[in-house]
């Protein structure tokens, strides 16, 4: 009967439209007023934040919960190609399909079914801007101190319903390079060029992280895009670039971006902006030792770490336990005829239920 009630859930928040771009979410988007209404009615308090431009959440509180799941309601463009449609629930074979429900609403489906099932203590955080790589709704959620007061976070990302303790961060740069323009006849050429400055600059940061990957310290570096100049006979006085960095567990960006962002002169003709900064789990300074006493207590399988960033990081750079545990794998997510396998929606709700029981 558990499997009925969690794809019974699941129906009205796949059919909400939550893709994000555009975000066009509000509180009283179809899917958050589903979620309320049987939180209320298990004896749920909610509080909403509405931080505008579709940025949404509903934050339940059961009781003196100690452990606090988090699931995000928006998600990734449908996209072409679909053979089934994408904003509603097809089961079929042993899957349901539809945008989102292995990325995550699936999960969040299974936590209702929890919450109504249950009486014991019990905290969700549902939020609405995971896509957008802007992390709003858990960055102001964890402004407030007294919402930090939990033993454990779980994020209800895909991990085949194992619980993963550790993934690496994401951090996207770009670079602005001044040059001083002038005809490519001068000789001044070969040090204000923009772009040779913005090559001296590359040089040194690939030197770094090779040397810090030496130093066991695996720094996964790209340079995405680079742009700059008008002729090859004139001395370039403008160069962009984007490079995105993937750090270790336990790593910082901030330490990257720093020991970066002044190589080969470039504190004095360079300028630099962050559009997206997500630590890896466990965050610098941390580790995983409380996560994994908690597993060892549930008697939760641990699995390997993963490649993609999640918002558990935000929750352990905040000072708090995480861990990412939900149904369906990664390789699902985003695709085109999304989908989970009912067996693991049936999983996650039956683990779900015997953390609250056992925990609260």
């Amino acid at each position: 009967m558990s499997l009925a009630r969690v794809l019974e859930h699941l129906a009205p928040l796949v059919v909400c439209d939550s893709q994000n771009p555009p975000r066009l979410i509000a509180p009283d988007s179809a899917m958050f007023v589903h979620a309320a209404d049987v939180l209320t009615s298990a004896g749920f308090g909610l509080a909403w934040e509405d931080y505008g431009d579709g940025h949404i959440n509903l934050f339940a509180l059961r009781g003196p919960a100690r452990i606090l799941f988090n699931c995000h309601l928006d998600t990734v463009p449908v996209g072409e190609g679909w053979t089934r449609p994408p904003l509603a629930v097809s089961v079929e074979h042993g899957k349901a399909y539809g945008r989102g429900v292995c990325d995550i609403k699936g999960a969040a489906a299974a936590l209702l079914a929890v919450a109504e099932a249950t009486d014991q203590p019990m905290a969700i955080l549902f939020s609405s801007d995971e896509e957008g790589a802007g992390s709003c709704c858990i960055r102001r959620f964890l402004e407030a101190s007294e919402q930090r007061d939990f033993d454990q976070v779980v994020v209800c990302e895909p991990t085949a319903c194992r619980a993963v303790l550790a993934h690496r961060g994401f951090l996207s740069v770009k670079g602005h390079f001044r040059g001083v323009m002038g005809h490519s006849s001068e000789a001044r050429a070969l040090f204000d060029n923009a772009n040779h400055r913005a090559a001296r600059w590359l040089s040194a940061a690939l030197d770094h992280c090779a040397a810090e990957a030496e130093a066991g310290r695996r720094t996964c570096f790209n340079l995405g895009l680079v742009s700059g100049g008008t002729k090859s006979n004139v001395i370039a006085g403008d160069a962009r670039l984007h490079y995105s960095a993937r750090l270790g567990p336990g790593q910082s960006n901030d330490a990257l971006f720093e020991a970066l962002k002044g190589l080969a002169g470039a504190a004095d003709w360079a300028s630099w902006e962050i559009p997206f900064s997500g630590p890896p789990l466990p965050a610098a300074g941390r580790d995983d030792q409380a996560a994994r006493s908690f597993c060892r207590r549930h008697d939760l399988e641990i699995g390997e770490p993963v490649g993609f960033w999640t918002e558990a990081s935000l929750f352990s750079d905040a000072g708090l336990n995480a861990l990412v545990l939900g149904p369906g794998d990664i390789a699902q997510a985003h695709a085109v005829d999304e989908w989970v396998a009912l067996e693991q929606l049936e999983r996650a709700e039956a683990l779900y239920r015997r953390l609250v029981q056992t925990h609260g």
